[in-house]
């Protein structure tokens, strides 16, 4: 079914072009350079489609500069040439942030944007206790006065022989 798939893709894909074609729950991202040479990408819908497309033109560059123009030769079958290091670059580029340089940079920042509000959250935190603190102290200090002032009032009455 997939080969079905991609080679329709690819058949109605002009030269040069990127396109995307979603196939039930997956994305099928295709890529026809300009020399004919093409390939498919199908992948989940959570793996970003830009990605995707680099992922490819990595591919299709190692597997033209591994086998040059004899995959343009006639008479050789599709599954006659196997790139050598495919099943490596598969699993290198499980993790999109592997592929790209500014999904990983997109990470880094969403982690330390993550961090950030945290810091900032538990300085609200602290400047919150610190406000109570401060109204405590004021509310000691008028007690304080009042206890003061009664004490005196109490003492004055009292004379000392």
């Amino acid at each position: 079914m997939c080969i079905f798939i991609s080679r329709t893709l690819v058949e109605r894909t002009a030269l040069g072009l990127r396109q995307s074609v979603q196939n039930q729950e997956y994305m099928c991202h295709v890529y026809l350079r300009g020399d004919g040479l093409g390939g498919v990408i199908i992948c989940d819908m959570e793996y970003p489609g830009r990605v995707a497309f680099t992922v490819l033109n990595k591919i299709l560059n190692s597997f033209d500069d591994e086998f040059q123009q004899d995959w343009k030769a006639a008479g050789i079958a599709e599954n006659s040439l196997n790139l050598k290091n495919f099943d490596a670059m598969i699993k290198e580029f499980q993790d999109p942030s592997a592929a790209d340089k500014l999904t990983k940079i997109e990470r880094d920042l969403d982690e330390t944007k993550i961090v950030l509000h945290n810091t900032i959250d538990s300085m609200l935190q602290r400047g919150e206790k610190l406000d109570q603190l401060v109204d405590r102290s004021t509310d000691l200090s008028r007690q304080s006065k009042v206890f003061y002032k009664q004490a005196k009032r109490q003492n004055s009455c009292c004379s000392i022989m």
